[in-house]
């Protein structure tokens, strides 16, 4: 089995999953979980989702300290006063999700710093997620909102939609030890924040993507794209995903990186590299190589560079042409910034 959790979620009026929360996901499994959940519930074999009631909570919860898990007992036992839609959410392998409850999930996995961007098929999940009005009253399904808000009026109450998306903010459901986000609403659930990573208001972080942390992020990371150990990114800098022009090529920032204020990277950069601020490098992009003595070597395509260590990034304020070096002065994370996470 490679992961399990039990969750609590809502539902349109149709009955159509809008989200699901899962406060402790599983990777791989014991068996004997997966057996005890099974004397109670039927679940059926490959990746399902079986919905349950408040009612099976306590056969559910005595199976499973029988069998010794403990924690996913207490789990079940919280969930039998709830009068939300509860799931047991069984994935069996690393398929396409099929289902909002399984995208829920993966996110989830992400989030919780159990698999890494790239490590889980995500393919198609856009059209398994509804747009969904994330509201001062919980997940509302976009269609059922007018009648909502009337309600809430007719009622005395104000009715505050925060966002209309189809992701809800990662801290609303996960909040990694070791991190600090100083707007929550810029991080989305399915980002992967390593500890130590410091997002400021203005830094982004797309779901499947993340920080190896520590790191320092002012700029966006978009989805897909991974930033390693000590790297920094400037204020409005951005990372180029594939679901923005950046086609099949997986963007990384390396360890010990530099992307300038208001730069911007299409390539993967290796470690220890930096990015003057204002540059956008895509990949088409003609870039100078240059010698020690600053002496012009040849032009190649910024794409050639993808992945090399040690390169200095910049562009030439005299006849506008992006130039490239060894980076001799690697930039240093500044280890008061991050030492109290």
């Amino acid at each position: 089995m490679l992961s399990f959790a039990f969750g609590i979620g809502t539902q349109n009026t149709q009955g159509d999953w809008l989200e699901v929360y899962y406060p402790a996901p599983l990777l791989n499994p014991d068996k004997s979980l997966i057996d005890a959940v099974g004397k109670v519930l039927d679940v059926p074999a490959g990746n399902a989702t079986v919905s349950f009631l408040p009612e099976h909570c306590t056969a559910l919860g005595e199976a499973l300290k029988a069998a010794g898990h403990t924690a996913q007992a207490e789990l079940v036992d919280a969930f039998a006063a709830s009068q939300r839609p509860l799931v047991a959410m069984f994935l069996e392998s690393d398929l396409p999700p099929q289902s909002a409850p399984e995208v829920y999930l993966k996110l989830h996995l992400l989030s919780h710093r159990l698999a890494k961007p790239h490590q889980l098929d995500l393919t198609g999940m856009f059209g398994l997620l509804r747009n969904i009005a994330w509201s001062s009253e919980g997940p509302i399904d976009i269609e059922e909102l007018p009648a909502r808000r009337l309600k809430a009026r007719l009622e005395g109450r104000s009715l505050s939609v925060d966002c209309v998306d189809k992701f809800p903010k990662m801290t609303d459901y996960v909040v990694p030890s070791g991190v600090r986000i100083a707007d929550t609403a810029r991080v989305r659930l399915g980002a992967y924040l390593g500890e130590g990573t410091t997002v400021m208001h203005e830094g982004f972080v797309n779901f499947n993507a993340g920080t190896e942390g520590p790191g320092m992020i002012e700029g966006r990371i978009s989805a897909g794209v991974t930033v390693g150990k000590g790297s920094d990114l400037g204020g409005g800098c951005s990372t180029m995903g594939t679901l923005s022009g950046g086609g099949n090529i997986v963007i990384k920032v390396g360890e010990g990186c530099l992307i300038g204020a208001n730069a911007g990277i299409g390539i993967p950069l290796g470690d220890r590299c930096t990015v003057e601020a204002g540059l956008y490098i895509t990949a088409g992009a003609k870039v100078t190589l240059l010698d020690d003595q600053n002496q012009e070597v040849k032009t190649v395509a910024a794409r050639d560079l993808a992945g090399h260590d040690d390169l200095l990034l910049r562009r030439n304020s005299q006849n506008g042409r992006i130039e490239c070096l060894t980076n001799k002065s690697a930039i240093a994370l500044n280890e008061a910034l991050h030492a109290h996470n």
